[in-house]
């Protein structure tokens, strides 16, 4: 008793009002986009219709008249027979064009699925591109997008097709309700209790469904981890060989266990209240069917009328059931899709800069008073870094993980905006600068760099976009990268795919793979900028002495800042900048670093006794 009481206190009628008003605020929106995605197969789909909408009730028109003429013909000899078999001939007619028109409207919502679909996944993708680093390391925001990527494919149709539904049963509706009136306004209004009970209980559990997507959008995003870690081959030697398949695959389980007693426990109740409310609906229309069959054994209806009337009633009760339940439907969807919108309305600050040169040229990289905390974090990652590398000096940061030598860079690709202080590229802030034009100016290997799954030419071409494809420039990038002489003995050399992922695909070792992607920071040949984060971590010791002294005549020009733990490479660097816990502890050159004795130096002889 208690939960049908909890259960109508939520449809209180003026609630029920203001959320149907709100049904179509997307719903709008829902018909424009697919409008945009393909106007020829809105135009067919809402022409077909409308023609559904009309035919069902002409159906029962022209089977009135075959019962009346039938009862006619066998009454009355003067009778035509032919007019009963013409009317049957119309019927089956509308009947066919009816078919046709059912079977438009199924295609063209396959096809409309397809388009829109792909329109729906662009939009995404597009709004991603346009996202901050930021946004991808805010877990909450993921979630965000994870929602709207989950449903976001087939809602808008759905929305969209269900508008047109709604438009479609109202037209049948509103032709049935006046051939209903010719009966009695009370068969009218029968017509409406008898659909309203099932209304109530798909749109109160919609609207719980929706919450508990809502709410399991972190599970949802444990379990694709999950299956990423047992299904991909990158992952594959660790899994196997620490037999960590079976523990994950129970995490898997377990996760699709709690999500199922959810839906297990919303599935019952929802069909327990579908199912109670149902049998109110179908004594109210049996109630209507027992009076008209009264008013045709008193005469005052004939049989055609009564075949009619029953034909109608039962037809409009399930009008109007569909109405109420497109009216549910798009209440479900507006829910969905307020998903979609929200974050493809979500704002993104605008690069305002627009510098295309400094105010010094030539002077290169200034961090002044730099300080940043990521975002909801208390903790400072940098506090007060400061330092200047001039064009053609070679910067190395020092110090243990987690000290804050790729925030740093985070921060010098402006990935980032330092919370505190300011970054200075030839005398301009770097808040000044039109994005484009600064990112032209670097070249970064992270120390995570991607793996893409393309060819060789491509791995390195997409250094920069704009020579993605010259194979001239992919040759000159692995020339002075050292991938050329193993790229060379591939059998289609630049043409070869590396990874897994597809057929005929190429995997290379930890080292090869780091020539590629210095191969394609080099690509940029006219950037100015080179970071370089753990370039060398995958190479033995001599391909590491090898490509760094290759390195520093090929970036006499160029300002480098290099990352790396292996001191043989640092101390070919102008400046080395030792940070400890977000702060700049020592700067100087090897020798003065050295002399010093203080934490470089203690770094230095613990890893120069290792090779003694």
């Amino acid at each position: 008793m208690k939960s049908q009481k909890k259960l109508f206190s939520q449809f209180h009628p003026l609630r029920l009002i203001r959320e149907t008003l709100q049904l179509f605020k997307y719903s709008r929106r829902a018909v424009g986009l697919v409008w945009d995605t393909s106007r020829s197969l809105t135009a067919i789909f809402a022409v077909l219709t409308l023609v559904g909408g009309l035919l069902p009730a002409a159906i029962a028109v022209v089977g009135k008249l075959i019962v009346d003429s039938v009862v006619n013909a066998s009454q009355s000899p003067q009778a035509e027979p032919s007019i009963a078999l013409g009317y049957v001939a119309l019927e089956a007619g509308a009947i066919a064009l009816l078919t046709l028109t059912q079977r438009g409207l199924s295609v063209s919502q396959s096809l409309l699925r397809v388009v829109l679909g792909q329109k729906v996944n662009e939009l995404i993708l597009e709004k991603a591109l346009t996202l901050d680093l930021a946004h991808f390391e805010d877990s909450e925001f993921y979630n965000k997008m994870t929602r709207a990527r989950r449903e976001a494919s087939y809602r808008p149709l759905s929305l969209f097709g269900g508008t047109f539904k709604l438009v479609q049963d109202t037209i049948s509706l509103g032709t049935y309700g006046a051939l209903l009136l010719q009966f009695s306004i009370w068969a009218v209004v029968i017509l409406a209790i008898a659909a309203f009970p099932p209304f109530i209980a798909e749109t109160r559990f919609a609207g719980e469904a929706f919450r508990l997507f809502q709410w399991r959008a972190p599970e949802t995003r444990q379990q694709y981890y999950l299956e990423n870690l047992i299904a991909r081959e990158d992952h594959a030697k660790e899994v196997q060989l620490y037999q960590l398949g079976p523990i994950f695959l129970q995490r898997y389980r377990n996760i699709f266990q709690r999500i199922y007693r959810q839906d297990r426990q919303l599935a019952l109740r929802r069909g327990l209240w579908g199912y109670l409310l149902g049998l109110l609906s179908t004594a109210t229309f049996y109630s209507a069917y027992a009076w008209i069959a009264i008013e045709a054994i008193a005469g005052r209806i004939s049989l055609g009328e009564m075949t009619m009337y029953l034909m109608v009633f039962r037809q409009g009760q399930s009008s109007f059931s569909a109405i109420l339940s497109a009216i549910g439907g798009i209440y479900e969807d507006n829910l969905y899709l307020s998903n979609l919108y929200e974050f493809l309305e979500q704002k993104i600050p605008e690069a305002k800069g627009t510098a295309k040169i400094g105010l010094i040229p030539g002077d290169g990289i200034r961090f002044e008073n730099v300080s940043f905390a990521y975002p909801g974090s208390e903790k400072m990652a940098l506090q007060k870094i400061s330092f200047h590398v001039k064009p053609g000096e070679k910067l190395a940061l020092v110090g243990k993980n987690g000290s804050g030598k790729t925030t740093l860079i985070k921060l010098l690709t402006r990935l980032y905006l330092p919370c505190q202080g300011r970054i200075l590229l030839d005398g301009l802030d770097l808040r000044e600068w039109d994005i484009q034009i600064l990112r032209r100016r670097i070249g970064v290997i992270f120390q995570d760099f991607v793996r893409y799954q393309l060819t060789v030419g491509e791995n390195v071409g997409v250094g920069d976009v704009e020579y993605l494809e010259d194979p001239s420039r992919w040759e000159t990038a692995s020339e002075k990268g050292m991938a050329r002489p193993f790229i060379d003995s591939m059998p289609d050399r630049f043409s070869t795919q590396l990874g897994r992922w597809f057929k005929g695909g190429t995997e290379l070792s930890g080292g090869q793979w780091q020539k590629i992607a210095l191969s394609r920071a080099f690509m940029r040949d006219r950037a100015d900028i080179l970071v370089l984060d753990e370039p060398t971590s995958a190479m033995d010791a001599e391909a590491e002495y090898a490509i760094f002294d290759r390195f520093r005549n090929l970036t006499r020009e160029q300002m480098v800042f290099l990352i790396s733990h292996r001191f043989s490479t640092v101390r070919m660097a102008d400046q080395i900048v030792v940070f400890e816990e977000g702060r700049v502890i020592e700067k100087g050159t090897h020798e003065e670093l050295l002399a010093s004795g203080r934490r470089y130096a203690q770094l230095f002889s613990i890893q120069a006794a290792g090779y003694q």
